[in-house]
């Protein structure tokens, strides 16, 4: 697959060391909402990768010609390249162990960790740097699915990428995990992440929320941690296989989000339970 390297850059009065975090914290996640699927900050700029099919590049430039901070504004070169090219770096380096609710301990290949005992122990081979643990919006969508219980239930993970949210499913006690996503790359990763959790009850589906005509039976927790505009084009089929008193847990959207999705859901009939907040972004939980 070709993709596509974009290197964002801040300029205006608003720029300072205090401010640049959120800034490109913003361009994450208005630039996901054109295709972006990872991302790599540096010091002074931020690269973000796309399939090039995938890139709505008119979306993107209406969505950065009005940033929401003041003085900041945000430029953008795009240039071709190779997975392997972008990727090499964060293949290598790896990330550190997160820990998250004091019952999850999420590592790489590359760090040796010792779970306490009751914890559960998440292998992530490095190969995307979102959807490693990393980032606040994968670790509230943990947080949620660990609140659940999830014993003998069965899960389905909403553009799943690395396959973290549907193994820390399958390790807290559901009986089957339903994955999918549009990206073949992902399918494969999610598949070999199970292979190295030594997790055999996941299925991993590729395409869009579409793929769920062909998936027999309801959820009693459906996941999806992807951003704003897709959760409120596809949340209408998460609903439809949603079982009777089951979970929504949606995530990868800014907290600024919250009232138009929360209002999507309880349209399409769920009750709202929770909210999760981390930085600038949020996570949210309902009830059918």
């Amino acid at each position: 697959m070709r993709y596509l390297t974009a290197t964002f850059r801040l300029q205006g009065d608003g720029v300072s060391p205090s401010t640049m975090e959120t800034a490109f914290d913003l361009v994450a996640g208005l630039s996901g909402e054109a295709g972006f699927e990872t991302f790599e900050q540096g010091d002074m700029e931020l690269k973000g990768y796309v399939q090039e099919d995938l890139l709505d590049k008119e979306l993107l430039d209406t969505l950065l010609s009005d940033f929401p901070m003041p003085g900041v504004s945000v430029t953008y070169t795009l240039e071709k390249s190779d997975y392997k090219d972008w990727n090499a770096e964060w293949e290598s380096n790896g990330f550190d162990p997160i820990v998250v609710s004091d019952r999850c301990v999420i590592h790489d290949t590359k760090h040796e960790v010792t779970a306490t005992e009751g914890m559960l122990d998440i292998v992530i081979d490095a190969r995307m740097a979102f959807g490693s643990g990393t980032h606040a919006t994968t670790q509230m969508a943990v947080a949620f699915l660990l609140a659940d219980n999830l014993e003998g239930k069965r899960v389905l993970d909403c553009g799943c990428g690395t396959g973290i949210l549907s193994i820390v499913a399958s390790k807290a006690g559901a009986s089957e995990v339903v994955a999918y996503d549009i990206d073949e790359w992902s399918v494969e990763n999610t598949r070999h992440n199970a292979e190295l959790n030594g997790v055999t009850n996941i299925e991993v589906l590729t395409g869009d929320h579409h793929v769920l005509t062909h998936v027999s039976g309801v959820f009693n927790h459906v996941v999806a941690n992807i951003n704003r505009n897709i959760l409120l084009s596809d949340m209408a089929s998460m609903v439809d296989v949603l079982s009777v008193g089951g979970r929504l847990t949606i995530s990868g959207f800014f907290e600024s989000d919250v009232d138009v999705l929360k209002e999507e859901a309880e349209r399409l009939g769920l009750t709202y339970q929770s909210k999760m907040v981390s930085g600038d972004w949020a996570a949210l939980s309902f009830t059918s």
